[in-house]
């Protein structure tokens, strides 16, 4: 969707009465144009964990969406630590107050990492997607990966992003922050998270996979 341009009617040859309420309907369409929006419900990965949010891709995704264009407005839900289960109980509430055109889903990497049953992530990532389209909102899933010293649980863990994607017919970015993660440079001293140098590559990931769900609002 993009900015909406309304050709307004010669408002002088109109009544006072006629003239109040257009200009309050007129208001009201442009009003729900800039209200779409994008909600973001990750971790620390997009939680700009360790760096101002201002770096972080999120904050990064919001200023290419004006830069192109798109009147979207991002709300960020992310919080460090959460898992998909935290992701379940928060997502309904923050859609009540969000009422988002797009939900992107990153979650899992925390339950990856405490070897939660790749079953019960898949459970919970459908959970998510079908809360977020009883909502009325379209979803982008963000595929996570863990550390190759996870073994075959690292590569179970993976191939349950697209086997979910398939499942729920939702949009799927693929391996999200895999390229950033083998660039030293571009993480932290963690090794797991993506540190500031990192956030516009993450970005980049995104938004081939993200601007056809905006265009189609």
């Amino acid at each position: 969707m993009r900015d909406a341009e309304l050709k307004l009617p010669n408002l002088e040859q109109l009544g006072e009465s006629v003239r109040i309420v257009l200009t309050i309907v007129l208001l009201a369409v442009t009003y729900s144009v800039q209200a779409s929006s994008v909600l973001v419900l990750g971790d620390s990965l997009s939680a700009a964990y360790r760096m101002q949010q201002e770096q972080g891709w999120v904050m990064l995704l919001q200023q290419r969406l004006k830069s192109e264009g798109y009147a979207f407005q991002v709300r960020n839900a992310s919080v460090s630590g959460d898992t998909t289960q935290n992701g379940i109980a928060r997502l309904g509430s923050v859609l009540k107050q969000a009422d988002a055109d797009i939900v992107i889903i990153e979650l899992g990497a925390n339950d990856g990492l405490r070897g939660t049953p790749p079953f019960a992530i898949k459970r919970n990532l459908r959970r998510l997607i079908q809360l977020a389209h009883d909502s009325g909102s379209d979803v982008l899933l963000l595929g996570m990966q863990l550390p190759p010293n996870y073994g075959p649980y690292a590569t179970q863990f993976a191939a349950l992003y697209p086997e979910v994607a398939d499942d729920e017919d939702v949009v799927l970015v693929p391996e999200f922050i895999q390229q950033v993660a083998l660039d030293e440079a571009l993480m932290s001293d963690d090794g797991i998270h993506p540190n500031a140098e990192g956030q516009p590559y993450l970005l980049d990931k995104v938004w081939p996979y993200l601007q056809p769900l905006l265009d189609a609002q």
